[in-house]
């Protein structure tokens, strides 16, 4: 009797900072697609946007770390952080194919990221090695999701499902912005993450 195959969701991001927003999606994504597990994947050289450096690299994954500590089905992954080249999706969910032979893949991704998609570097190629989970936020209309979910299925011949999360009107851009203007951001960074930024004082101006 053939074992059934671990089901592994992909969350890639920037998580400069992880907020509470980031960490619903993962955990609705573990219990409407039955995930084992969600390995975050802080984004290294991005095709589409700067380079943050180094340094903010580290503290974006030690803030990972920390907002992901007591959660035994979350992990992360420093793969594209790793990589000194740009990073590209379908490229490194190669490298997740050969970790994970016997695993389901499964692409975590915000809606928004649906209507660029043709774009990325070979849409195909990532539809074939993945399942696609997107998350719809609150710009979204559902119905605007559900016609690009169709049109990008016809296209590519791949799985693409809407993931539904409760409205968390909170981005990294805006608690950057907070921070800058010397706003707290308790109640929406988990305890740990919004330690660590004090403590590195990152974000300051």
């Amino acid at each position: 009797m053939s074992q059934e195959k671990k089901r592994i969701g992909i969350f890639g991001g920037t998580f400069n900072p992880i907020h509470y927003g980031h960490l619903i999606i993962a955990e609705n994504a573990c219990q409407q697609y039955h995930l084992d597990q969600v390995v975050f994947l802080p984004t290294g050289h991005s095709p589409h946007k700067p380079y943050m450096g180094e340094d903010m690299s580290v503290h974006r994954c030690r803030m990972v770390e920390c907002a992901i500590a007591d959660n035994p089905r979350f992990s992360i992954s420093f793969e594209e952080i790793q990589n000194p080249d740009v990073n590209y999706t379908y490229k490194t969910l190669q490298v997740f194919q050969e970790k994970f032979p016997d695993s389901e893949l499964f692409f975590i991704l915000g809606a928004d990221s649906l209507f660029d998609f043709e774009y990325w570097r070979n849409p195909g190629e990532i539809c074939a090695q993945a399942t696609i989970l997107a998350a719809v936020r609150d710009n979204l209309t559902e119905q605007k999701v559900d016609e690009q979910i169709v049109y990008l299925q016809e296209k590519y011949k791949g799985q693409i499902y809407r993931l539904e999360t409760p409205n968390f009107n909170v981005s990294s851009k805006k608690l950057r912005e907070r921070i800058q203007q010397g706003q707290k951001i308790r109640y929406m960074v988990p305890r740990e993450v919004e330690r660590y930024i004090q403590e590195k004082r990152i974000y300051e101006v």
